[in-house]
């Protein structure tokens, strides 16, 4: 950990008064890049998605339950998988609590992962999970929405994050937002990946505002150290 200067009070206030200018300056910009965010252009929902759920094969539609904007997590597990990635995880431990928050707004929210939905549930269980979680499995949606590739797109690359970036296994995470008009019709109006995502993870903000924060830098690759919730217990020194 680097060395700080040891300060009177008086000079740390001055010092954090400086930097709360820049916080500032931040939060604005970033409303600003929200706002052009909700400006961008939409594409219509031309093929008709299905999903298993605990209450039986459902469309992309009755996906937003009432509400006129969804929110998909894509979740990244396989079908081949023994459990749910664990850095999915991570983000997911703080989904729990928000789903009520967001219908208020008229929002619906649920994760999707391609992995058949006895899996899903059994792992939903396990980690103490209440929010929806829906299996893709019936559909294209996960590869048409940028989180599942094949085995040959893989060795190509840049098949992830808008043909961004290559990607190490076959499925990723992402989130896409949705609007239902009073008509029906559907729209798919925005989806980020890999790093869009940070800003989601309420983890990683509070190690953010810790003394070392995310204190990633001597490790092979960020959250390396991330376990699923209930192993760190076993791994601990």
């Amino acid at each position: 950990m680097a060395q700080h200067r040891i300060v009177s009070r008086e000079e740390w206030l001055n010092a954090r008064v400086a930097l709360l200018e820049e916080e500032k300056r931040f939060t604005k910009e970033r409303d600003a890049l929200a706002e052009k965010r909700r400006r961008l252009p939409w594409v219509r929902i031309e093929k008709d998605y299905l999903f298993d759920g605990p209450h039986g094969r459902q469309t992309l539609a009755e996906t937003f339950g009432g509400c006129s904007q969804l929110l998909v997590q894509h979740f990244m597990y396989g079908p081949d998988w023994e459990a749910g990635c664990r850095s999915c995880s991570f983000w997911a431990d703080g989904f729990n609590g928000i789903v009520e928050h967001l219908r208020q707004r008229d929002v619906a929210f649920v994760a999707v992962s391609v992995a058949p939905l006895a899996q899903l549930m059994a792992f939903r269980k396990r980690m103490g999970w209440t929010f929806p979680w829906l299996s893709s499995a019936p559909s294209d949606f996960n590869r048409d929405f940028g989180v599942s590739f094949t085995e040959d797109e893989l060795k190509e690359g840049g098949v992830y994050n808008f043909g961004t970036s290559g990607f190490p296994v076959g499925e990723a995470p992402g989130v896409s937002a949705f609007y239902k008009d009073d008509e029906g019709a559907m729209f798919h109006t925005y989806s980020c990946y890999a790093r869009g995502l940070d800003i989601l993870n309420t983890a990683y903000n509070y190690l953010d505002l810790a003394p070392k924060g995310r204190d990633e830098d001597a490790l092979a690759y960020p959250m390396e150290w991330v376990r699923l919730r209930d192993e760190y217990g076993a791994s601990a020194n």
